[in-house]
């Protein structure tokens, strides 16, 4: 007999256990985060030399499919990139928004807390690439454009660095007898003052010539400047610089 009530305690006591360990669980948090996009491009804008504006991206994330069996209490998005994360009360916002504003590929974590303070979270992966637009009118001396490649979050760095620069001689109606063609070069140095790329151009009145280059070293703070070597015409400058990386983001699930 006693053989017998020996082993219904033990009975009894894993069965105690075992409803505990349901109970448990029975209060975890389920996390459901809707996100429409997982990238973007910060576009600087540049006229004749002089920042004019930055477009930073804005990406929204919601939690309004995030249940617990006990009261959800808060929110929130961790950056990753040394910002304080950004957290709303789950009872009077469902959707939260992330301004990025430099380029980077961003390991974010999104979080909700119920009120027993359990945390269910996740990692969200953002791509932001960078587009500088460059612009100036009516120059003999172009001014030298910095290209900054390397991610302010410590990151992983960009695939390449992508140039599209077209020079413009516009035709001078007035001009009294007739413009001429100018000549330029571009060159795009390193940091040891190195001439990575190199290409003349001459471009005629009322024309234009355009350079179109790859540069795959994005470990390097660049500048891109143009030397008018020859002429007398005025010079027209257009340029769009992309910084841009692989295309390893989250998958977005609107």
């Amino acid at each position: 007999m006693r053989q017998i009530g020996s082993i219904l305690l033990v009975i009894l006591f894993l069965s105690s256990a075992f409803a505990g360990c349901l109970s448990d669980t029975q209060g975890a948090v389920t996390l459901v985060v809707n996100y429409e996009k997982t990238n973007g491009t910060v576009v600087e804008s540049y006229i004749d030399g002089e920042h004019v504006s930055t477009t930073n991206v804005s990406l929204d994330f919601d939690f309004s499919n995030t249940v617990s069996e006990q009261r959800l209490v808060e929110f929130g998005v961790d950056p990753g990139d040394g910002r304080n994360p950004v957290s709303v009360d789950s009872n009077t916002a469902k959707i939260i928004t992330i301004e990025f504003s430099e380029h980077g590929i961003y390991e974010i974590t999104v979080y909700a807390v119920d009120e027993q303070n359990r945390q269910e979270s996740t990692t969200v992966v953002i791509r932001i690439d960078l587009n500088i637009q460059w612009s100036e009118y009516s120059t003999h001396d172009p001014s030298d454009l910095l290209i900054d490649p390397i991610p302010k979050n410590g990151g992983p760095h960009p695939s390449a660095i992508y140039i599209d620069s077209t020079i413009e001689n516009p035709e001078l109606i007035d001009n009294i007898g007739g413009g001429r063609e100018v000549e330029i070069t571009w060159r795009l140095f390193d940091q040891a003052e190195e001439a990575c790329l190199v290409r003349k151009g001459v471009v005629d009145e009322g024309e234009s010539v355009n350079w179109e280059a790859i540069h795959v070293n994005t470990y390097e703070i660049h500048e891109l400047r143009i030397s008018y070597d020859d002429g007398q015409d005025n010079i027209d400058v257009d340029q769009l610089i992309s910084i841009e990386y692989q295309s390893i983001e989250s998958s977005p699930n609107p």
